[in-house]
């Protein structure tokens, strides 16, 4: 994000954050990068006040709806795909909104590298989940830690 500017809106569902920050999308013809950790699912657009279909229509907007429930996703995915879509922008301004506090700390002061557990190792302690239960795992966990 070398020599490139930032504006912030957060703040609780509610508040007015879709407008001002499409307001200044359109004053500084910018596209919205949304910082909301469940509006990034395409499956649950109304119980995350995620901007409507003309709300969409006034600026491009990123990280709305483009994911599906089953998809892996984290704060360090999220940071790393804001950074390198800024750097992509022809603007030196970039509009990054939402409420997801992880998300919009993670751009603004990075994350640590945590690595990313594997889709075979997620599958298999899910099986362990339904066929062991929890406290299965919980005793293996306090072995391990």
């Amino acid at each position: 994000m070398k020599d490139k500017t930032l504006i912030v809106i957060t703040g609780p569902t509610g508040v007015g954050k879709t407008e001002l920050t499409l307001r200044l999308a359109e004053h500084f013809h910018i596209p919205v990068l949304n910082a909301d950790s469940r509006q990034i699912f395409s499956e649950i657009p109304i119980g995350t006040a995620a901007p409507t279909k003309e709300e969409l229509q006034r600026a491009e907007h990123y990280f709305v709806g483009s994911l599906h429930l089953t998809d892996y996703y984290s704060a360090s995915l999220f940071e790393h795909d804001v950074l390198q879509l800024i750097d992509r922008q022809p603007s030196q301004l970039s509009l990054l909104s939402g409420g997801s506090m992880m998300y919009i700390d993670a751009v603004c002061n990075g994350i640590d590298d945590i690595p990313t557990i594997s889709q075979p190792l997620r599958d298999s302690l899910k099986k362990r989940l339904e066929t062991e239960g929890l406290p299965a795992l919980l005793a293996q966990l306090r072995e391990l830690d």
